[in-house]
């Protein structure tokens, strides 16, 4: 069973790839979502068994790599960690499968999607279910694949092809790290297996005598745990878009809607988050790394919350909340809340999911517009679509009571009772993108559905809302939005829980959940509450009392500047392309190509050398006199000058580097053929 709960996503995407031509467009979907949905039925009993029973499961399958020290076999690890990714993966994937049989309806390419989406989930269970990193790391660049596939779906699309080509090299970046921290993991460990880094970890805190200290690294002497999990961080940091490598989440928009949902709810941008919880042991021993993950997630956090104030297209405003989300459960890592971040990844998959779902309801309604300045009023057209996108913003800001309060409020109140500079620095930061997420996610509903209406007449006279093929999905999402974080808060991070057990490790001295629940002041609590409600007003305020004082603000020069600025995000773009990008550009044509490939390489490779050989031939062939005295005198000057050679070579040798005689000879060797 548990080996089919990964491989059945395979199973479908292989017999869409083989057979869609011939199970047609309806075929191939229903057989792939009915992979996909037993996939997560097997979930749930996984659930029961590990998570509720206790019963952990580890399955060597097959070997894989096996030289000397390096051992790396086929296996799955099913903890509890990897049953609830399970559940998040396998339910959302089921749901976005069912919801695009009626979405992509129209498309004549829907057994490829389907196999595209399919290939997608069958990368992230490897990823969640891999007993070792370098298994994980199949699943990791599968995912990325999956990725560039399913957001150049629609191939013939020039945004789409940029959009795919910059999520592939921006995310080779951190796969870059992460493949240099499981080297170093291999290096500092001799091995890559989880038991054995965790188990290894551990020995070394109890006996430091036992732990390396440091090892080199860009020639320089790093803490050995510091350096891996920093390298390790850095793939975290691609894979879920936190700032600096984030510029290619909010291009991910230009693939289909369910693409979206199913990137930015459960899979891709979670594993980054996945990755650092599952990596704990290791996390928990290097502090400083735990320092540098807390601000990066709490500046992704405020980055993508006041970048999305003023963004105009529907799912880019979405994304950029997904950012800041994602900055939320980084920081949530950082301060060593491993549990209250997955809590929130798990939460956050639904209410994203039925966001961006009723996004593509809107958007599929209104004949593919996106830009919300063109809509308008759509509550009365689109009312069920509302209802969904409206309990989904609810569960975004943290709407007491829905589900994401019962984790958001936590992380912040988590930060507070840190009592370090960065735990201060996290609460800060991400209580005042509480304000900023409450500001968008009220505008977009403002823009979308209460304002009065800018769409064209047409569009609403066809607009229709969900078919049952797509509501169905919503009201399953939107459930889950209501009464997922209620109903699992005390199981997954309440006081006492053994509930993750082995799977998620840390230390007595860095867990403050008991104090965060009883030490917090009742201010700091209602703060989020607070600034979430003042978002709200000012929304209503500058969309629906257009005053004289926002009109001069917006178009003042201050005002120009500021609009600019955020609605450019932040300008991260113009200054990578400007000051990354065509440096490398430059560096590729003049160095690697001009100098290397046509330079050295052309002159010192099989050109290089036929040319110069036939130069010699042409050269040497006057030397063929036929007369024997003139090959007598040609032996004579060599055996002199070889003699001479050997007779100086020491003195030769003590004022030159003998290494130095092979640039010579190659010197000598062209400088015929340069003049």
């Amino acid at each position: 069973m548990y080996l089919l709960i990964v491989t059945l996503p395979l199973l479908g995407c292989a017999t869409s790839a083989l057979f869609g031509r011939f199970l047609g467009s309806r075929g191939a979907a229903i057989v792939t979502t009915s992979c996909v949905g037993t996939s997560f039925l097997f979930s749930l009993v996984a659930f029961y068994e590990v998570a509720l029973v206790g019963s952990a499961c580890t399955l060597q399958f097959a070997p894989w790599f096996d030289s000397e020290m390096f051992d790396a076999s086929w296996g799955f690890l099913f903890d509890s960690l990897t049953v609830v990714m399970l559940i998040v993966v396998t339910l959302v994937s089921t749901l976005v499968h069912t919801y695009s049989i009626s979405y992509m309806s129209e498309d004549p390419f829907l057994p490829r999607f389907m196999c595209y989406l399919s290939i997608f989930t069958f990368f992230m269970l490897m990823l969640v279910s891999a007993d070792n990193l370098i298994q994980m790391f199949l699943g990791w660049e599968g995912v990325g694949l999956a990725s560039y596939l399913l957001i150049n779906f629609w191939f013939t699309r020039l945004q789409a092809n940029k959009a795919a080509i910059k999520a592939m090299l921006v995310n080779r970046v951190g796969d870059f790290g992460l493949a240099l921290g499981i080297m170093s993991c291999f290096l500092v460990f001799q091995s890559v297996d989880y038991h054995v880094l965790f188990a290894v970890a551990n020995e070394w805190a109890m006996k430091e005598s036992l732990a390396p200290e440091s090892f080199v690294f860009c020639n320089m002497h790093v803490d050995a745990l510091s350096a891996i999990c920093l390298l390790l961080f850095v793939g975290a940091v691609g894979k879920s878009a936190q700032i600096g490598l984030h510029t290619w989440l909010p291009d991910a928009m230009e693939g289909p809607t369910p693409v979206s949902a199913l990137i930015h709810a459960a899979t891709m941008v979670t594993a980054g988050v996945f990755l650092i919880a599952r990596c704990s042991p290791l996390f928990e021993y290097a502090p400083n790394a735990l320092v540098v993950v807390t601000c990066m997630g709490a500046m992704t956090a405020f980055f993508a919350a006041t970048t999305g104030i003023l963004q105009n297209d529907l799912k880019r405003v979405i994304a950029y909340s997904t950012c800041s989300q994602l900055g939320y459960m980084v920081f949530a890592c950082g301060i060593s809340n491993y549990a209250v971040s997955i809590f929130h990844l798990m939460n956050h998959a639904f209410f994203k999911a039925l966001l961006f779902l009723s996004a593509g309801s809107v958007i599929h309604a209104m004949s593919d517009e996106q830009d919300m300045r063109k809509m308008g009023g759509l509550n009365q057209v689109l009312p069920f679509t509302y209802a969904m996108m409206l309990i989904g913003s609810l569960a975004l800001i943290g709407f007491p009571f829905l589900t994401g309060f019962y984790s958001k409020d936590v992380i912040l109140e988590l930060a507070y009772t840190k009592y370090t500079i960065s735990g201060h620095f996290a609460f800060w930061l991400g209580s005042l993108s509480v304000l900023f997420t409450s500001y968008y996610s009220f505008r977009l509903l403002f823009l979308t559905f209460l304002e009065n209406t800018n769409a064209f007449k047409q569009d609403i006279k066809n607009a229709h809302d969900a078919p049952p093929l797509m509501a169905a999905p919503l009201i399953v999402l939107a459930f889950g939005s209501l009464f997922v974080g209620y109903l699992c808060k005390d199981m997954m991070i309440g006081l006492g829980t053994d509930f993750w057990g082995q799977s998620i490790f840390v230390l007595p001295d860095n867990s403050n959940l008991s104090e965060s629940e009883f030490s917090t002041p009742q201010i700091v609590k209602l703060i989020p509450l607070l600034l979430s409600t003042l978002g709200a007003g000012i929304a209503y305020w500058i969309n629906n009392h257009k005053n004289s004082f926002v009109y001069d603000f917006k178009t003042s020069s201050l005002g120009r500047r500021f609009y600019t600025f955020l609605n450019k995000r932040w300008l991260f773009d113009k200054v990578l392309n400007e000051f990354l990008a065509q440096s490398v550009l430059r560096f590729g044509y003049s160095i690697s190509f001009v100098t290397l490939d046509k330079g050295v390489i052309e002159l010192l490779g099989p050109y290089g050398i036929a040319t110069t050989m036939r130069t010699l031939s042409k050269r040497t062939s006057g030397l063929q006199s036929g007369l024997i005295y003139h090959y007598a005198f040609i032996m004579l000057i060599g055996l002199t000058v070889l003699i001479t050679f050997i007779g100086l070579w020491d003195i030769v040798s003590f004022w030159v580097d003998s290494r130095l005689f092979l640039i010579f000879f190659c010197t000598f060797l062209f400088l015929p053929q340069r003049s």
